[in-house]
């Protein structure tokens, strides 16, 4: 750290101390402080402070407000002036003072960081204006200090962050600049009693004055020197809030930006400002200032994927950057290439002595061993985040201490958490993945994963099952770490989990472990209707057709034919190549004698011819789904087949006897009660309405079709089928618009762009293209 050293001039004669004389003449004038406060513009805490001596003295502009509001005489005024100068500590000035060094010229993106911190530092000090805190307003007298917690995993670029703030910041801070290294990853880092002293010297006290003060004066002598100043002051890479915590100032107009890998919640009345890796662009436009802007303009696509390889990290982009700018001979492809490796992306992400896994390895050494334990094995997590009740399984620690290991990975910044989910940063994860193998044996590693994916698989059966026939709750024996005991929660833990749940299944298919991949596809069968645009139902229900044909139990083999024929047909819109699948389950359940897996693979061949245009074959499998259906006893296949029915109809034109099979459906329904599921019962209401809405369009009876439409698009949100409402959505809104009522249809087509990943991504664009089809006229 730079320090300067001034000599004191020699102290004034001592006079009556500034609180006192305050409290004296504002006695003298019968004035109470809020009187005082109103007539001054001082606040009534501010006056206290200065009366009671929390505050040493104010600045000028202060004295005189103060003097103007006792209406003090030239005389008095002179002698309440004198107090507070001589209450101020004598001959420290650091005006000037400034210890930034370099390296913020290349800086890019975090402009809303920028904006907040130029916002919390308050307008630039104008003459006479002393006392304005930073972040105060202009009626504003009494400074304040202000800090703010620049927080982050390593390698997100804090430090840099806050010197291009300081340096822009510097001019509103005329008392002085400075910045200190913590060195909070050392082993041994600096005393809050060290840093003090240098902030002393570095702002003009004598080493005379500071030796006759003696170090136990010296936390006084601090907050007295900034007491009346605007200092901006830096303190870069804090180990915990117990070595910053004595460093700031309790009064004061200086701003204080202390940078930390931890969270340092334990520090209070502070501005929190947390960093994360850059956006795309941001680090496409970092990458492009390091290696030129030819070079970057040459091979724009392998930038990106350089970019993305780094996962957007500061450093991690510096690093690749300054590899490319010291090689010109490497085509940016050749680095990309290099750096799609995971095994050797952490050791290519070196240059000289900067090494992003060196950075990752002061903070990992910090940890307590069960967190270390932790963070290695969160790298066997297949998917982007992870539930505590997951990551409790890799450790075999019971929920509350997993909580606690994973709130210090938080807190260390080698973890992101939020809305009850952790996440691992891609680099991160290959560091924590590289500490595994090193740390951990080969045995120990396969016990953990395998853990963890079957508790993936048995809750994934246990959710799934709310929405089966015949389940429902789980079972009284059940004593899961989720909670379950509603099919919204198990709905959420199924799509917050979907993709570790997915790998486990994948697992378990490569193991050969067929009957449990049979029994997580069948307890998810009738819950792929809740979420039936996921994308990855073909590969559940694929993988479980294979699992069924290994177990040669033909019932099965029927089952998950007909289930993949589904995801074909319905989630990924291949009608064309459901009909082997649904014709391969007719033939197996026709060889186990099943009624009703015959029935479904006729209702699976039916929709695939409507979808194709094939109307007779629609006709013919659609009858014989019914009837088989019927003679199975099969109420919830029947109210399929009916439906069925109902498009056949609609499509022939025949909208009159099609409404009424609608009505046929719904009337079941009711009279069916709890005879049918309840999310069954709801998903065939959703579309028994959508069709009779559709053939009262057809007829042109146009209040009818949005009042049934309506109906249906909210019984489908109310469901949380975001898939239903998607499709219905799209269907008000191509009415609406048939009607004449098109600021309604705007409005349906723009509710349907909104509805985000899980809906209907043809319907997303085709609404798209009808809002800008609207737009155009």
């Amino acid at each position: 750290m730079s320090a300067r050293e001034a000599t004191a001039p020699e102290a004034a004669a001592p006079g009556p101390a500034f609180g006192p004389l305050l409290r004296e003449m504002r006695l003298g004038k019968s004035l109470t402080m809020e009187a005082l406060a109103e007539a001054s513009g001082v606040s009534v805490r501010g006056i206290g402070d200065l009366e009671r001596g929390r505050r040493a003295a104010p600045q000028r502009r202060t004295v005189a407000a103060l003097a103007d509001g006792l209406g003090l005489d030239d005389a008095e005024r002179e002698r309440l002036l004198a107090a507070a100068r001589a209450g101020r500590t004598p001959g420290y000035s650091p005006l000037g003072v400034r210890s930034f060094p370099r390296g913020t010229d290349d800086f890019v993106g975090r402009v809303d960081e920028l904006t907040r911190l130029e916002a919390l530092a308050g307008p630039p000090a104008r003459d006479g204006a002393e006392d304005r805190a930073p972040g105060a307003g202009a009626a504003a007298t009494e400074p304040h200090p202000v800090v703010v917690a620049i927080h982050g995993p390593p390698g997100t670029g804090k430090t840099t962050l806050a010197l291009r703030a300081a340096r822009r910041l510097a001019d509103r801070f005329p008392d002085g600049q400075l910045m200190m290294d913590l060195r909070g990853t050392d082993d041994s880092p600096p005393a809050p009693s060290e840093l003090m002293v240098r902030v002393l010297k570095a702002v003009g006290v004598p080493d005379r004055d500071l030796a006759k003060a003696g170090a136990q004066a010296h936390p006084a002598l601090y907050r007295q020197v900034l007491a009346d100043r605007r200092c901006l002051l830096v303190l870069d890479n804090a180990r915990d809030e117990t070595q910053v915590r004595p460093l700031l100032p309790g009064s004061g107009g200086t701003l204080v930006l202390v940078t930390s890998r931890r969270m340092l919640t334990g520090l209070d009345d502070v501005h929190r400002l947390s960093l994360g890796p850059l956006e795309p662009a941001e680090s496409a436009a970092f990458l492009a200032s390091l290696v030129g802007a030819d070079r970057a303009a040459a091979e724009p696509r392998a930038l990106e994927e350089v970019a993305r390889l780094c996962a957007h990290l500061p450093l991690a982009l510096r690093v690749a950057g300054n590899w490319l700018a010291t090689r010109t001979g490497w085509s940016v492809r050749r680095l990309a290439d290099r750096l799609a490796g995971e095994e050797r992306r952490l050791d290519m992400l070196s240059a000289g002595d900067v090494r992003v896994a060196g950075a990752f390895y002061l903070s990992y050494r910090q940890l307590t061993p069960t967190a270390a334990r932790l963070f290695r094995r969160l790298s066997l997590v297949p998917g982007p985040d992870v539930s505590a009740a997951c990551a409790a399984r890799l450790t075999g620690q019971d929920l509350y201490d997993a909580e606690d290991a994973l709130e210090e990975l938080v807190e260390a910044g080698l973890l992101g958490g939020g809305d009850d989910r952790y996440r691992l940063h891609d680099l991160l994860c290959l560091y924590g993945r590289d500490r595994l193998l090193a740390e951990d044996g080969e045995a120990d590693i396969d016990r953990a994963r395998r853990s963890m994916f079957r508790w993936l698989l048995e809750t994934a059966v246990v959710a799934g099952r709310w929405y089966e026939p015949g389940h429902g709750a789980p079972p009284r024996s059940w004593r899961g770490t989720v909670d379950l005991s509603s099919a919204d929660r198990a709905r959420d833990w199924l799509q917050a989990e979907s993709a570790n749940w997915l790998a486990a299944l994948h697992a378990a298919a490569a193991d050969g472990d067929h009957t449990t991949v049979v029994e997580v596809a069948e307890a998810l069968h009738w819950f792929s209707d809740q979420w039936m645009f996921w994308g990855h139902w073909p590969e559940v229900f694929g993988a479980s057709a294979r699992s069924a044909e290994a177990l040669g139990d033909p019932l099965l083999e029927a089952t998950h034919l007909n289930y993949y024929a589904w995801a074909l047909l319905l989630c990924e819109g291949r009608p064309r190549d459901s009909l082997p699948y649904s014709a391969r389950g007719l033939a197996a359940a026709e060889r186990a004698g099943d009624l009703a897996q015959q029935a479904w693979a006729h209702l699976y061949a039916a929709w695939a011819h409507h979808l194709l245009g094939e109307t007779d074959r629609f006709a013919g499998h659609t009858t014989d789904a019914l009837a088989l259906f019927q003679a199975a006893g099969d109420l919830h296949g029947t109210l399929q087949a009916l439906a069925a029915r109902s498009w056949q109809l609609r499509e022939a034109g025949r909208h009159e006897e099609a409404i009424e099979a609608s009505r046929q459906i719904l009337t079941r329904l009711d009279e069916a009660d709890d005879g049918v599921e309840p999310h069954i019962a709801a998903f065939t209401r959703v579309t028994a309405l959508a069709d009779a809405g559709i053939c009262y369009s057809r007829l042109g009876r146009w209040d009818e079709a949005v009042e049934h439409l309506r109906a249906s698009v909210e019984l489908s949100r109310k469901e949380g089928n975001v898939g239903l409402e998607s499709r219905y959505l799209l269907s008000l809104g191509d009415v609406l618009r048939q009607a004449g009522r098109t600021a309604e249809a705007r409005d349906a087509y723009a509710r349907c762009v909104a509805l985000g990943p899980d809906a209907d991504a043809r319907r997303i664009a085709a609404a798209r293209a009808r809002l800008a089809d609207l737009d155009t006229g």
